[in-house]
This record gives C-alpha cells, structure tokens and sequence, in this order.
C-alpha cells in the first residue's frame, strides 16, 4: 500500500514537471509568434499603406490645348491618380515659397507602384518653371498636349472673354486685341502662349527631348485611344486603357468616358463655342504663326496640320 502511495506521488510529480515544460514552451512560441506577426503586419502595412507622393509624371500645357481631357483619360488607368485641381506650385511664388511639402499634400494618395500626376497648364509658358521643376525630379515624365496655336487662340480668348462675362465686365473684340494698326500684334498674351517653340526651347535646354512627350490634341479629340496608348507607352504603365473606355456622345460633339459602368463627360465649358473672330483677322492670323509652327516642328521631329 505504502509503495503504491510513493508510485502515484512520483507519477504526480513527473505529471507536473512535463506539464510546466508544455507550459514555458507554449509561451515561449506565444510571445514570438505575436513579435514576429505584428513586424510582418506592420512592414506588410508599411508596404501596402497609401502615401501622398511627388508626381512622377506632369501635364505642363499647352493652356486651352486639351490638358483636362488629358488628365481624365490617364486617370482611367489602374495604375494612375492625379491630383484633381491645378497646383501651380512652380509658376506661383506664394505656392512655390511654401516648400515641396505642401506640394506633396496637395498630391492623391497612392499605392506603391502606382503613377501620381499633376498637371498645371500655366507651367509651359513660366520662365521659372523648366529648373524648378528638375530641382524637384530630373527624371519626372513631361507631358507637353498641344493643338492647331491659332484655334487655342481663340479658345483662349473665349474663357477670358466668358469669365469676364460671368463678372458682368466687358471685355474687347478679339479682333481688336489681336489686330493693331493693320498688323497683328505680338505683345497680345493669347498669341505669345501659341508660340509653342519659344516656351519648349526653355524646357529642352533643362530637360531632354525624349523625357518630353508630345500630345497631339487635334487628335485626341478625334479619336483619343491611339494617343493614350502612346502616353501609356512613353510613362511605362502596362496598356489598360481600350477602345471601349471611350464613347461619342453626339449631343456635346466630343467623346466621353466610361470606367467599370460609369460615364463621364466633361463640364460644360469644354466644347464652348468660339468668340468671334473675322476671316480676314484669322487668316493673318494663321500666316503670322507659319514660321513659329515650322520651328515647333523641327524640335519635335513631327508636323502638324495646322493653318
């Protein structure tokens, strides 16, 4: 009996030496195991977490060229966000002063791996501009949209003269801005911002010709897919935009968009119908910007056709 006591003791004993073994062990791998998911958990969070980033890539003009139609058709890509308003960081002293850290917050936010870009059209014709904007990223992709320099003229002229219009002020005749004494006049600001070479020989003596991209604006209107899929091409995003993310809408006269069911246009003001302008004016007009055009397109190494 005595001897069967002992047995059990000793078993007992044996019984509650293994169990505090089991014991220290399972907290032993409790306590790592946490340690190392919550490292994983947060690099996981670190890697995947949304930031506000630099652009990688900016639209920079031309001004009533089409940088709006631009910025939402690139926006149709996965792969890309944009920031929704013009920042004008490097054309605007007051914005430029506040350091690139207000510029980064007025960014989207974005994953990594994903494209942010700005556009600002005020950015072309900006003297400052070019050097700036290599300050803050010489190898940011450079967009350049451009159109027929005698409509966008007249287009510009058409949202000063409806913005004016708006604020009950009266504003010149084109033709009266534009014609001085029988000649056109080169001091008029709508006809400096059409004389697309002056403003790109700034930009080429900071940037190199292949890291600017040229956007044919005529031709977005009229067909956008072939010009996304060369931006596509020239920002090294995968092709995910298609022929069926566009459709005509012959009420407004332009191609809307469509992404995962949804449509959209844009506002109101694209498509506005243009100021008046005289035939004659125009046709001067036109024989004005020849030479400037041809200079354009040998530093392009494309034509256009414009008048």
């Amino acid at each position: 009996m005595l001897w069967t006591v002992i047995l059990a003791l000793l078993l007992l004993l044996l019984l509650q030496t293994q169990l505090s073994v089991c014991l220290r062990e399972l907290r032993s791998g409790g306590s790592s195991s946490p340690a190392y998911s919550s490292s994983s958990s947060s690099s996981s969070s670190t890697n995947n977490a949304t930031q506000q980033r630099l652009p990688g890539a900016i639209i920079i003009g031309v001004r009533k060229s089409g940088t709006r139609a631009l910025l939402e058709m690139l926006n149709l890509h996965p792969n890309v966000e944009v920031a929704k308003a013009e920042v004008h960081y490097f054309n605007v002293e007051e914005h430029y002063r506040r350091g690139l850290a207000w510029y980064r917050a007025q960014m989207p936010f974005t994953l990594p791996g994903q494209l942010t870009v700005e556009k600002t059209p005020g950015y072309f014709a900006s003297p400052q501009v070019p050097v700036r904007v290599w300050n803050m990223n010489p190898a940011v992709r450079l967009l350049l949209i451009v159109r027929d320099p005698a409509e966008r003229l007249v287009s510009d002229y058409t949202q000063v003269l409806h913005n004016r219009l708006t604020r009950h002020k009266s504003y010149q005749p084109l033709d009266e801005l534009l014609i001085h004494k029988g000649h056109i006049d080169p001091g008029y600001k709508a006809l400096q911002r059409s004389l697309y070479h002056q403003h790109l020989a700034r930009w080429l003596e900071v940037f190199p010709r292949e890291q600017i991209h040229v956007v044919d604006g005529d031709a977005l209107i009229r067909d956008p897919f072939p010009e996304l899929r060369k931006a596509e091409r020239f920002l090294y995003l995968p092709p995910r935009i298609s022929p069926s993310n566009f459709y005509y809408n012959t009420t407004k006269g332009f191609y809307c968009l469509l992404s995962a069911g949804h449509d959209k246009c844009l506002d109101e003001s694209k498509g506005r119908p243009h100021a008046p302008l005289s035939t004659q004016a125009f046709n001067k007009l036109c024989r004005y910007l020849r030479k400037p055009n041809n200079l354009f397109f040998e530093m392009v190494g494309r034509s256009f056709s414009w008048c």
